[in-house]
């Protein structure tokens, strides 16, 4: 009989999802190196909480998760999976709530621009990360310098949480099926599928269990992420194709035009 597959804690879920931005520097704290460790040997105590804490992008939403949810802690499991892949929990956070938290984190920031973001918020954005990449990231200047074109649809496209259906397994790489973010002047869409190789492990190292052919796993920059289930895939694309919906369909100036036109 076949041992049933150890649940991860939320702390470590959280890992997963957060390390690859903050290896490259964009968001969370400066020693990356422990926070992989935390990653790495499925250690969940007070500093790795306090290393979570410290994502000036993320942890404001888990706390907006959990505290609309009535969930004690911001990196309980649910809340965790809620913001990076998607669950029930985000139908549950009024707009009410969304948008007084939007307007605490970017008015200041977005100025004059800031009605064009909380336009997302009524249109039907929920504290998801798709909704934050689409609708908050060119408003207020996440791209920097690379707000440019094809770079910018590159950024936008890494920095979402996408998947992809494993094809080979070759050492520390992974050989994916996926759909890469495509953009034609006006619309972002999910383009045909193709292959691309990401990184599940260093040096034998990692933070997932043993990949196989057939898979499906999620993906943040270059970073294996998790195995996904039906239900979590399927959570996973319709957040994602709400948002681009959004961000097509529903708001007057999308943000994406700013970033990329």
């Amino acid at each position: 009989m076949t041992a049933p597959q150890r649940v991860t804690p939320g702390p470590i879920l959280f890992v997963r999802y957060a390390y690859p931005p903050n290896r490259h520097g964009y968001c969370g704290p400066a020693d990356n190196q422990s926070f992989f460790e935390y990653g790495a040997s499925d250690v969940v105590d007070p500093g790795l909480r306090t290393l979570a804490s410290q994502f000036a992008g993320a942890w404001p939403y888990l706390e907006l998760i959990a505290g609309a949810t009535g969930i004690p802690d911001p990196l309980d499991r649910r809340v965790v999976e809620a913001y990076w892949v998607g669950n029930g929990l985000l139908d549950s956070v009024g707009v009410q709530a969304l948008g007084d938290s939007m307007e605490e984190r970017f008015r200041r920031r977005t100025g004059r621009q800031f009605p064009a973001l909380a336009q997302s918020v009524v249109a039907g954005g929920v504290p998801h990360h798709s909704y934050h990449v689409f609708c908050i990231y060119p408003w207020v200047g996440l791209l920097g310098a690379d707000r440019h074109g094809e770079h910018a649809l590159h950024v936008l496209d890494r920095c979402r949480i996408r998947w992809g259906k494993v094809q080979q397994v070759i050492g520390d790489e992974v050989v994916v099926e996926s759909q890469p973010l495509t953009w034609d002047g006006r619309r972002l869409s999910l383009g045909p599928a193709g292959t691309e190789t990401v990184v599940r492990s260093v040096d034998g190292v990692g933070m997932i269990t043993e990949l196989a052919p057939g898979d499906w796993v999620s993906m943040h920059w270059e970073w294996v992420c998790d195995r996904l289930d039906r239900r979590q895939l399927t959570a996973l694309r319709q957040f994602t194709a709400r948002h681009l919906s959004l961000v097509n369909d529903r708001l007057d100036q999308p943000g994406a035009t700013i970033a990329l036109g």
